[in-house]
């Protein structure tokens, strides 16, 4: 038995480990850098517990929300002959934070959870230098992918963050796994020749349903009753709702009460304290149903969970996976149901946001050139903006390459302000088609005579050669229909994950081939989906 699997068993109590996992563990052990793509509820976090329990000294784990931090110290608490974990975030007292760094200093605590944006101070890193990290593992690792500088802007920094520390091992870990959001988290967090781990997609106890309405009103009625009625229709067990809006997630909790359902709200308009109040209901079982934005969801580990209803559409199909796969954890049958209009398309398109303000990013470029080595909260402070909004502003400004350092010492690169504002406006506007294609594939989803399964799997760079049997497309039966309509002879000139360059769109990537047509993520344009009758053997697309 391998050194893995004995602490597998020993420490944590675990006699089998899902493929993937002590591999991954291994090549982390043996050096290596680790990109663990796998499905909310896999399990990716015993990656680095084995790999850092193997390794000893001090684990650093990035991990974006302190509910997050706190159930991973607790996991590894309850672990035998595994060094004390600690998470130094703003729960704790300045004297409490201290002892926590001291542990580490002194060999008591050999693992730290730690928010990405305090591994953007340099005294942080200062104290991790000198303490020595044996391994750098990064929950929710997608947030470093070009569509991630809302959430947390600090991501786009751990690569130089992980240089600084002499680059130990690294684990990217995340749930989102598309092939162009891989290839940007190994760029940006500076992997170097890493083995790529993406299993466990295929969620065969997931039964998969999409519904079209024409009006509102009976798309609100129809998420109610699938909830609610006893004679068949009805959802037993505890489940999500996903709304757009945080009036919404009111809406349909007070409806969901109104018809004896115990229900909750939750939304990032809520006080944390109510936030944390409406999660131990659902995780103790005594709000049965969440109705919720995407704000409540990441992190949760309840086994149990028999349906997802989406009452809106997702901004992506990275997103609505991500979403629906916390039914079902426990290997037994749950349902997901996409309940949509199709405004409800043009809803998610709003809320993408517009062109960013040239002006306001002239202004952030000749502050950060006026005066190089300043954070980004003396920026703030000057030019008066909050924080969420110069990071924003900031991001866009680093992808075009036109600010670069660490948040605590920003500098400027030696071009003008406008013309800086130009490469940020234009990387703005290259994000918004690629935002815009990734909801028209989700558009594509939700009306696709296709099975369902084998759409969805195939975004994410697996094939399913059969219908799966267990969505509303093939128990219709067009699934099977589709196949014999795109039923073509010959081989596949594309095949999924080749690389190819077209004459207008420039370098992409395959990301599925059907019998007739290919969908191609291109860097510069997103998502397209072309026939291969007018691709095949022309110049207009190119194998690379």
């Amino acid at each position: 038995m391998s050194r893995v699997h004995q602490v597998a068993r020993w420490s944590f109590g675990w006699e089998e480990l899902r493929p993937g996992i002590a591999d991954a563990a291994q090549t982390l052990i043996d050096g290596g850098d680790v990109l663990a793509v796998m499905p909310t509820g896999y399990g990716k976090s015993a990656i680095y517990q084995l790999a850092g329990t193997v390794l000893g000294g001090v684990t650093v784990v990035v991990s974006p929300l302190i509910s997050l931090q706190e159930d991973q110290v607790r996991a590894l608490g309850a672990a035998k002959d595994v060094a004390r974990a600690v998470a130094i975030n703003s729960t704790a007292g300045e004297a409490g934070r201290e002892r926590d760094w001291e542990a580490l200093a002194d060999g008591e605590a050999g693992f730290v959870f730690l928010a990405p944006e305090q591994l953007a101070h340099p005294a942080v890193r200062e104290r991790l230098g000198a303490i020595g990290v044996r391994l750098f593992a990064v929950d929710e690792a997608h947030c470093v992918s070009a569509w991630g500088h809302d959430f947390r802007p600090d991501y786009l920094l751990l690569g130089e963050v992980i240089d600084d520390l002499g680059h130990p091992p690294v684990a990217a870990l995340t749930a989102t796994g598309a092939p162009p959001v891989r290839a940007e988290i190994g760029e940006r967090l500076h992997l170097r020749e890493h083995r790529l781990f993406a299993v466990g997609f295929d969620r065969p106890n997931l039964r998969l349903e999409v519904v079209r309405y024409e009006r509102d009103s009976e798309k609100r009625e129809a998420v109610l009753a699938q909830v609610t009625d006893g004679d068949g229709g009805g959802l037993g067990g505890s489940g999500l709702v996903y709304a757009a809006t945080r009036r919404d997630t009111e809406l349909y909790a007070d409806a969901l009460g109104k018809r004896g359902v115990s229900a909750a709200a939750y939304h990032a308009g809520l006080r944390a304290r109510d936030r944390d109040e409406v999660y131990e209901r659902f995780m103790a079982g005594n709000a049965r149903v969440v109705a919720a934005t995407s704000a409540f969801g990441m992190g949760i580990d309840k086994p149990d969970v028999r349906f997802v209803l989406h009452a809106s559409v997702t901004d992506s199909l990275d997103s609505y996976y991500q979403e629906v796969g916390r039914a079902g954890r426990d290997g037994q049958p749950a349902v997901v149901t996409l309940h949509y209009r199709p405004e409800d398309f043009a809803l998610t398109a709003f809320f993408s946001g517009g062109e960013p303000d040239a002006a306001e990013l002239r202004r952030v470029m000749a502050a950060v050139a006026a005066s190089p080595g300043r954070s980004r909260a003396e920026v703030a402070a000057e030019l008066e903006v909050s924080p969420r909004t110069l990071g924003r502003l900031l991001g866009l400004l680093r992808d075009a390459r036109m600010v670069s350092g660490s948040d605590d010492a920003l500098a400027a690169a030696d071009v003008p302000a406008d013309e800086a504002a130009r490469a940020a406006v234009a990387e703005a506007a290259m994000r918004r088609r690629i935002e815009h294609s990734r909801s028209q594939l989700m558009r594509e989803y939700a009306e696709t005579a296709r099975c369902r399964r084998q759409f969805l799997l195939g975004y994410f760079g697996e094939e399913l050669a059969e219908p799966c049997r267990n969505c509303d497309t093939c128990a219709s039966g067009s699934a099977d229909r589709w196949m014999q309509e795109h039923a073509v002879a010959g081989p596949e000139p594309f095949p999924p994950s080749s690389r190819v360059r077209h004459e207008a769109w420039g370098p992409g990537i395959v990301m599925h081939a059907d019998t007739d047509r290919i969908t191609v993520f291109f860097e510069s344009e997103g998502y397209k989906v072309l026939a291969l009758e007018a691709v095949r053997g022309t110049e207009l697309l190119q194998p690379v």
